[in-house]
């Protein structure tokens, strides 16, 4: 099933073929979020991008976007080194003009999986009925950028409770324990060593531990 003009944002095919201005483009265009393939979120981003340009939609299709969030990773040396967290895993977001050609520019792109949107029961029959896109409130939208862009960045941990660890360095040096309590903020952890065949809880700098896969 297609998504028909019928649903479009009061711009009518005829206006688009006869070449609405651009400010009123902008004015019809709202944002959508597209859920897409766990992990393809760039790679539909890059596809999008060319066939905007390919089928000549650029004027429709405005803006791609996968908002991110910086955060700080530590290394294996305990060094932290800055990189950024995708928002929303696993959904893109597009601000257009919605009509039946643009919707179908996005659906039939490699990785997408569907607008998200109100699902529209079938008539007759079973199974799934169509999803009819729903456009993200302005408000939702702005807090989202705002979020990507002004905040800091936050430390990020690649260990959680109940991960094995190795102890690098200090008194507890090759004593071997399991994570209780992570406290990325303070860089630190909480785990449980055995002591004189004892599990004792003992508070360590992340760059002191090894994560044991």
């Amino acid at each position: 099933m297609t998504y028909t003009s019928d649903d479009s944002m009061g711009l009518s095919q005829a206006d688009l073929e006869e070449g609405a201005d651009e400010a009123q483009l902008l004015k019809q265009s709202r944002w959508y979020a597209v859920q897409v393939a766990s992990g393809c979120e760039k790679r539909v981003k890059a596809n999008l991008e060319q066939r905007i340009q390919t089928l000549d939609v650029a004027n429709r299709i405005l803006d791609v976007q996968i908002p991110e969030t910086p955060i700080l990773r530590h290394q294996k040396d305990g060094r932290p080194k800055e990189a950024s967290e995708k928002v929303f895993p696993g959904y893109v977001l597009i601000r257009m003009v919605m009509d039946d050609e643009t919707w179908q520019v996005v659906k039939n792109t490699p990785n997408v999986i569907n607008f998200v949107g109100a699902e529209q029961k079938r008539r007759y029959g079973r199974g799934r009925g169509h999803v009819k896109p729903m456009p993200l409130a302005f408000a939702e939208v702005e807090r989202i950028f705002k979020r990507s862009q002004e905040q800091e960045p936050v430390r990020k941990l690649d260990m959680a409770a109940g991960d094995k660890i190795m102890v690098l360095s200090g008194p507890f040096k090759d004593f071997e324990g399991e994570v209780v309590e992570v406290s990325p903020e303070r860089s630190k952890l909480k785990a449980l060593l055995s002591i004189f065949g004892r599990e004792t809880p003992v508070e360590l700098e992340v760059n002191q531990v090894q994560k044991i896969e």
